[in-house]
């Protein structure tokens, strides 16, 4: 545990969690889940998402004003799972899936590439870096884009790398037609109310052959998941709350939302899926457990430690009123993603690889 970074958490530069703002946010993001992890089957319902769906705008920039902080603190720059090997670390294995995508997107330097959803811009950072190429993130979150847009400046990426707040549902209307050479996004797209919308957005960015790429968040009806099993509600619930999800959905709804966009699907699969192999480590494997130096923060009683220091800071007026709740959100999501993991009925990780038509 690190208590810089705790401190780092408690003294925030994210306007809207000073001043009570951390109370009041929270307040206006659990109302948009009420009852859930109280009565299993309660944010499932069809008046339940919709609401959601309506107010999403509210409920994503409202997770990211809450999360950003301690994403950054737990997870570092990049927000996202990964398939993982064997004798591979938890960084290593976030860089070769990111590289990955790069490489299937098959870009260089002098293309221009969007990212969707990019967060602080971790991904970003490590595409441009990687390819030579030029990449522009959009997020709905103006908190992220200035700690995005600091880091790319100090990193002299500044040049190549560039945020711009935005909501990726109106992607479409925020850069000309057939701009860029290729698109990704990285486990962001679940925060979408209408995929098909936004992936209209992101067609209409891209140039006639343009190369989309992603991974997605998705439960698993082909292998465990039962929406009939009180269990696996609870836990998929579970998961929206502690992520800013309308709600989950499977690998079949997102290429049909592809289809519709205008895109030709060439190839998708989980890519999570021999993570129970003895030549992988599972994705969730760091939450569940990583006693390593590094990795301790984020482990269950890591989290307990944070959540701690956490309480005690605000007591002490030294972190801004609310900010424990937010731990305690992010701490059980925590255990709902390990169980999810475990038994097979949710991945974080549905790769496709799309080209516009």
């Amino acid at each position: 545990m690190s208590t810089p970074g705790i401190f780092s958490i408690a003294s925030s530069k994210n306007n809207a969690l000073q001043n009570g703002g951390a109370n009041e946010t929270t307040d206006t993001y659990e109302n948009l889940f009420s009852g859930v992890r109280k009565n299993v089957g309660s944010t499932s319902t069809k008046e339940s998402i919709k609401k959601r769906e309506k107010d999403y705008q509210t409920l994503v920039n409202s997770y990211y004003d809450l999360a950003t902080d301690f994403y950054q603190y737990g997870w570092g720059q990049s927000f996202h799972f990964a398939p993982r090997l064997v004798g591979e670390t938890f960084i290593e294995s976030i860089k070769r899936s990111e590289y990955f995508l790069a490489l299937k997107m098959g870009v260089g330097k002098g293309d221009k590439v969007l990212d969707v959803g990019c967060g602080v811009g971790g991904p970003l950072r490590n595409i441009a870096s990687f390819t030579g190429a030029s990449v522009t993130g959009v997020t709905i979150n103006n908190y992220q884009v200035k700690v995005g847009n600091q880091k790319c400046a100090s990193l002299g990426l500044d040049s190549t790398c560039k945020l711009k707040q935005g909501d990726f549902q109106k992607i479409g209307e925020m850069f000309e037609k057939n701009t860029f050479d290729a698109a990704y996004t990285i486990e962001a797209t679940c925060h979408s109310p209408d995929r098909v919308k936004c992936y209209k957005g992101v067609a209409r960015s891209l140039k006639k052959g343009g190369i989309f790429v992603g991974y997605d968040w998705v439960v698993l009806p082909e292998r465990k998941f039962d929406e009939k099993n009180p269990d696996h509600v609870r836990v998929k619930e579970g998961i929206e709350v502690g992520n800013g999800l309308p709600t989950l959905t499977s690998k079949e709804d997102i290429i049909k939302a592809l289809n519709e966009a205008g895109f030709k699907v060439i190839e998708s699969y989980d890519a999570n899926k021999d993570m129970h192999t003895e030549y992988q480590i599972p994705w969730y494997q760091t939450l569940a457990g990583d006693f390593s130096f590094s990795g301790f923060r984020m482990t269950r009683i890591g989290r307990s430690c944070t959540h701690v220091m956490i309480s005690l800071l605000e007591t002490l007026r030294i972190a801004p009123k609310g900010t424990s709740r937010v731990s305690s959100i992010l701490s059980a999501t925590a255990l709902d993603l390990v169980e999810g993991g475990k038994e097979e009925i949710f991945t974080p990780s549905f790769y496709f690889k799309a080209v516009k038509k």
